[in-house]
């Protein structure tokens, strides 16, 4: 095998680190799981097999069970559980149980949790081993494609996840009731905060599924002290801001498996869809709008005590991966990425743009109105838009306007009293109300004598008061 005495198995640090990070995300596994989860470049799973065999001779691991269809399950000693946790970077506080026994069963739910979390992660598959420089443009020994491809068709990595989660209601004495998550997702930089995971086997009935949201919701509403003293919900102390409005999103992995068929899974949906009616919807606020003003037939939806329910399946995951249009959003009504999914189009902020919307629209009829009036009164057409196409010429004049009096005639050159139309006179002398400009400035440099003689009559007129 290749072995040492310390590792007899052969097996190496690296595979014994991705088996620890793995089952002490898993709690139980087969070799395969494993494999897919951590380390997928390898080709089969021989080399998880061994580190598990080598990690039992010093009492990390051991076997209690196969599934069932025979393929042994994998879980880990409390020791094995520390070892863990230095491999997760975790406190030992947060690993939870070993899951002692789970495998007498052929464990079915924890084997459905186990796919749900490979197919979320997809985990790339990285090189097992090292390439000479001389081989390193020789494309057979590159690894393919698939790498990139699953690497951005997954969320997070082994170490985003937590399984088996349990959330406590305060209470006293025996009353204590929880509600434990099968998984929780941490994968902020794939824009997952957090998201819960429940994986439904199909085994029990749609109003047992749907009691355990109740329980959600009573847990979420719970408040509790900040370290400032401020009063905050429970799950804020646990888990990250989600970025939405309401509590942490939550979604549903239905396995029927060979169960139920497609008309069955989707009655099952629709009930637990129905019963959860109040869990997600949020409630509806009725609004004003700037274009109404009576505040009838607008409104938006308060989420911030609803919890976002998502709906998919399985065998959805596995085909197409998470970052596809495998969400159902309850009260959405079509597939959707998840990014689309966990949006709410109909609550405040779209009342808000709404709203603004109307604002502009509003303010632009407005405008246009004013300026149709102010052209009315005035006789002319309106001001035209930027926008608008130039009128087409109809050589016509352009219209007299209205009420403006014609200019009393210069007495000693017929032409208008305030002068020629277009030319701006420098220091012109009082008007006299008889001579336009020109003429004032001419009587202005004429000798006494001639005026006289040019306009005596005038002068001896107004001299006699006639």
């Amino acid at each position: 095998m290749g072995g040492s005495k310390t590792y007899p198995y052969g097996s190496t640090s690296t595979v014994r680190g991705h088996v620890l990070a793995a089952l002490g995300v898993l709690k139980v596994a087969t070799a395969d799981q494993v494999r897919r989860l951590a380390c997928p470049g390898h080709q089969d799973n021989k080399a998880v097999r061994n580190a598990c065999l080598d990690l039992a001779k010093h009492g990390l691991t051991l076997s209690e069970g196969s599934t069932r269809d025979g393929q042994k399950l994998w879980g880990l000693t409390p020791h094995g559980l520390d070892a863990a946790a230095e491999a997760l970077a975790r406190p030992a506080s947060e690993m939870g149980g070993t899951a002692r026994g789970a495998g007498r069963s052929g464990a079915p739910h924890a084997m459905a949790v186990n796919e749900t979390v490979i197919a979320i992660t997809r985990t790339p598959p990285e090189p097992t081993r090292p390439v000479r420089r001389s081989q390193a443009a020789d494309p057979a020994t590159v690894m393919p494609a698939t790498a990139a491809v699953e690497l951005r068709a997954g969320m997070g990595t082994v170490a985003s996840w937590s399984t088996e989660v349990a959330h406590n209601l305060p209470s006293v004495g025996r009353n204590r009731s929880a509600v434990q998550t099968d998984a929780v997702l941490h994968a902020p930089d794939a824009g997952v905060p957090v998201l819960l995971v429940e994986v439904d086997n199909c085994t029990e009935t749609a109003d047992v599924l749907a009691a355990k949201f109740d329980r959600y919701l009573r847990f979420f509403r719970v408040r509790a002290k900040d370290h400032k003293g401020r009063d905050i919900p429970l799950w804020r102390t646990l888990y990250p801001p989600t970025g939405g409005e309401g509590h942490p999103p939550i979604v549903v992995v239905f396995n029927p498996g060979t169960r139920l068929g497609g008309v069955a899974l989707k009655n099952r949906m629709n009930r637990v869809l129905d019963l959860t009616r109040t869990i997600w919807s949020g409630s509806y606020q009725p609004m004003g709008s700037y274009s109404q003003g009576d505040g009838d037939g607008d409104g938006y939806y308060d989420y911030a005590d609803a919890i976002p329910l998502l709906f998919t399946t399985l065998e959805r995951l596995q085909t197409h991966g998470p970052l596809d249009a495998v969400w159902w959003r309850c009260g959405h009504g079509q597939w959707q990425t998840l990014e689309a999914a966990l949006a709410n189009p109909n609550d405040i902020h779209a009342w808000h743009q709404r709203d603004d919307e109307l604002r502009r629209q509003r303010d632009e009829q407005r405008e246009k109105e004013r300026q149709a009036a102010a052209a009315s009164a005035w006789g002319r057409r309106p001001t035209p838009s930027p926008d608008a196409p130039e009128p087409a010429s109809q050589g016509t004049r352009e219209p007299h306007v209205a009420n403006v009096p014609e200019p009393v005639p210069c007495e000693g050159c017929g032409l208008p009293i305030t002068g020629q139309p277009g030319i701006l006179y420098d220091n012109p002398l009082p008007d006299d109300g008889r001579h336009c400009p020109e003429c004032r400035d001419d009587l202005a440099q004429q000798p006494p004598g001639l005026i006289q003689a040019l306009f005596g009559r005038h002068l001896r007129s107004g001299a006699d008061g006639s």
